[in-house]
């Protein structure tokens, strides 16, 4: 059988990056790591675009669809967009605002009756005579207090500079943080207001250098995949809310503090797959902990038989079907 020189090349070519690869591996993958983080702003603001995008397609069935008027036609994207940034800024917001002032308010009061509460365990270990014991004896005990302040002041400032390192990395780790999101958060808007011409650039540019037949078997799949992933974040959506409104409900039946605002959260951090709704139990938790350990421990016990109910009857139906894994 012979080889024509077109697959000669591209053998050499993959043989030669492979030989590069085993030579050179540390350069490579710092190459590697080096270019993901360059282009992970760019992955960041394509992953926005299209969850932004599901919410602009509905809300584009509603703004003058059947309109003849280009210049209404053209205001309903740069609208649609700005009102879906709105809604999900100001979900977010309501979100945060219900909880973050009720987490405050519970840390704020663990901590002011953290003295009294020490003072009740001390009082209580004084009742026994082998504390009385061990303070007698740390009372009897004598201490170099010279060598004791000079390590105490070796550890600060040990722990000083490790402080000021820490604080420029986490700065400058917000800062990269933020410039990222800016990047994606602009880059996301270009593609949802130019999805159609980037479509139709991609298009052509895929006719002219690859096969017919592969163009056509990539459209199915990413017609599929985004059929999946579409009904999957919507199914997903639903799933959040009804979760949340049983918390909530659940809560307000058995008297539990804070009902609406771990509710939210519970619905909010349910879009989380797998671990979100346990991010929001634990946030529950502490609030309740603070006013109640005892509910405290009774709304974990509730929160457990939820996520049973919510992973073997709600979920499966609810996401199963809107990816089609389930019949309704």
């Amino acid at each position: 059988m012979s080889i024509s020189k077109r697959q000669v090349v591209k053998y050499s070519v993959v043989f030669a990056i492979f030989l590069v690869c085993v030579i050179y591996p540390q350069q490579v993958f710092g190459a590697i790591g080096n270019l993901f983080n360059v282009v992970m702003p760019l992955i960041l603001g394509a992953a926005m675009a299209y969850c932004v995008n599901l919410l602009c397609r509905q809300l584009e069935k509603w703004f003058w669809p059947h309109t003849k008027q280009k210049w209404l036609a053209g205001l309903r994207r740069p609208i649609v967009l700005v009102v879906s940034i709105i809604l999900i800024l100001l979900i977010i917001s309501g979100v945060l605002r219900l909880v973050i002032p009720q987490f405050v308010d519970a840390i704020s009061g663990f901590f002011k009756a953290l003295p009294s509460t020490i003072n009740d365990v001390n009082q209580w270990l004084t009742k026994f005579d082998q504390s009385t014991a061990i303070t007698k004896k740390l009372a009897s005990s004598q201490f170099d207090w010279t060598s004791i302040q000079s390590k105490v002041m070796k550890y600060l400032q040990v722990g000083a500079s490790g402080v000021f390192s820490s604080t420029v990395s986490i700065f400058s780790g917000l800062t990269k943080g933020l410039m990222n999101f800016i990047l994606a958060f602009i880059f996301s808007i270009y593609l949802i207001m130019g999805k159609e011409k980037i479509g139709r650039t991609l298009d052509r540019l895929m006719l002219a250098f690859l096969p017919e037949k592969f163009v056509t078997k990539t459209h199915y799949v990413l017609r599929e995949t985004n059929q999946v992933f579409s009904s999957f974040i919507a199914g997903q959506v639903l799933e959040g809310f009804i979760l949340g409104t049983l918390c909530m409900l659940g809560m307000l039946l058995f008297r539990f503090p804070d009902a609406v605002s771990v509710g939210a959260l519970m619905g909010v951090t349910a879009l989380i797959p797998m671990i979100g709704a346990w991010i929001g139990g634990t946030v529950g938790f502490v609030l309740i902990a603070v006013t109640s350990p005892i509910k405290a421990v009774f709304f974990i016990v509730y929160i457990l038989i939820l996520q049973q109910v919510e992973g073997n009857l709600i979920y499966p139906r609810v996401v199963g079907t809107s990816i089609g894994l389930q019949e309704s």
